[in-house]
């Protein structure tokens, strides 16, 4: 790594000098200049990491030249010198953006140490604004790839709520894209520099979920070795994004109810309120007005969630974004595997755009990803793809159900059906029903033990 660059602007050539040689014996590189317009000269022909000024100079003084070294680069630090220094020259100074201001005689260790500190400052500085820059490339609209009407009403529709505070409930099926909407609401929000805490309320048997959103003191239950804080707690400030928001339990629907009215909670086995200052967004793969007829979810809660509603299409509705999603992934991959496949031919699209994606976005990725990791073709054609594309039947399965059949018939013969065309893979049938892998495994349990469907049961493995 070079050694960072030091400019030292002092029209006292011996104070000047003196420095240079201080700085050069700790490892540093230095330019010197004799006045502020000298060193504005050479600040705007070198990089430079730091600035070591005096306060009175000819031609242009050391504070004019901190505010216009500010407005250039403003991640560069400034140490101001003065031989006379006074309070008002300071909180000027300070106000200026300096990183520090001294008075001479110069002590060698004093400077030293602030050199050494208002370096590491700007790498912190650095290191921060260049990870603010890869989330927001990460998760910027490009990366949520959609020319489709539905889609770019989408992309407006988060440009214009992000700003604001609102809670937002995102529908879809698995696949279509939630969690980079959340990300693209989150990023481009004032909070998007404050933390984005992820929750897979699916994945939280209900026994710790609470301890995962609220925390718990050390002793609220066995194995709770050391208090620990939750992810509301975690995501103070910033966003918190509820994925799979449809599973958690009524009980912890009481809370979270609390959370959203007023902002406060008690970890598990604490009687000490916490205050949190956060946006909800939340997600779900079905409809939760029907969980609310079920009575599988607070109505209260639905409608605090639901303030701002986002339905992402499924991609069998958006078909005219395949092959810009395509050409996306291709590029992709072609950079993640050092690849160099130079697009997808015609008939490939034809089945591509035909075949309809129950896994919707995510199945198109591990489609491309698989075929070109597979096959690393030149150009993507039809025996590249999976078999189950290229064998699939494009005129889609038709169930007859006569008219004043029972609900509860049909919505048996319908789930046993879906197993059968996909071949009793659960979370593919999931995946075409809307609803969750553990919806699927309850209800065949329940005609398990329906003694007059015994016969019609199929063998459904994972």
């Amino acid at each position: 790594m070079d050694p960072k660059m030091i400019l030292i602007v002092e029209d006292d050539p011996r104070v000047g000098e003196s420095l240079r040689l201080l700085l050069q014996k700790k490892g540093y590189s230095t330019l010197l200049a004799s006045n502020g317009k000298e060193g504005l000269q050479l600040f705007r022909q070198e990089t430079v990491d730091l600035v070591i000024t005096d306060v009175v100079m000819p031609k242009m003084g050391g504070l004019e030249l901190l505010e216009a070294v500010k407005a250039l680069r403003p991640e560069t630090e400034v140490i101001v010198i003065s031989a006379q220094g006074t309070i008002e020259k300071a909180v000027q100074a300070m106000k200026l953006g300096a990183f520090d201001f001294i008075e001479k005689p110069i002590n060698p260790r004093v400077i030293s140490l602030l050199v050494e500190r208002a370096l590491e400052k700007q790498t912190l500085v650095l290191q921060n604004r260049d990870l603010r820059s890869q989330l927001e490339d990460r998760f910027h609209f490009k990366n949520i790839i959609g020319r489709s009407e539905k889609m770019v009403k989408i992309f407006d529709l988060i440009r214009h709520i992000a700003p604001y505070d609102s809670s937002v409930l995102i529908i879809g099926e698995s696949g279509t894209g939630k969690e980079l909407i959340a990300n693209a609401i989150h990023y481009n929000s004032p909070r998007a520099a404050m933390p984005f805490i992820k929750v897979s309320c699916a994945s939280l048997s209900e026994g710790i979920i609470e301890s995962e959103l609220f925390g718990h003191e050390k002793g609220a239950f066995t194995g709770a070795i050391a208090s620990r804080k939750g992810r509301f707690e975690l995501a103070h400030q910033g966003t918190l994004f509820l994925d799979e928001v449809e599973d958690i339990p009524l009980s912890t629907q009481i809370k979270l109810l609390r959370v959203l009215q007023e902002g406060e909670f008690e970890r598990v086995g604490g009687n000490k309120t916490i205050k949190v200052n956060i946006r909800i967004i939340a997600a779900s793969n079905r409809d939760l007005q029907e969980a609310v007829r079920n009575a599988n979810f607070r109505e209260d809660l639905y409608y605090r969630l639901n303030v701002v509603n986002i339905k992402l299409p499924p991609l069998r509705e958006r078909k005219e974004d395949i092959p810009f999603l395509v050409q996306f992934f291709i590029e992709k991959f072609n950079k993640k595997y050092q690849m160099n496949v130079r697009g997808v031919s015609q008939r490939a699209m034809s089945l591509l755009m035909d075949y309809s994606w129950s896994g919707n976005v995510r199945e198109l990725e591990n489609t491309i990803e698989s075929s070109l990791v597979v096959h690393t073709p030149e150009v993507l054609d039809l025996q590249h793809l999976p078999q189950e594309i290229r064998e699939m039947k494009q005129e889609q399965e038709v169930i007859s159900i006569k008219i004043g059949t029972p609900l509860e018939e049909v919505e048996r013969e319908l789930l046993l059906q879906t197993l059968k065309a996909t071949r009793g893979n659960k979370q593919k049938a999931a995946k075409l029903l809307g609803i969750n892998v553990r919806t699927i495994h309850r209800k065949l349990e329940e005609i398990k033990g329906d003694s007059l469907m015994k016969g019609k049961i199929i063998r459904s493995g994972e």
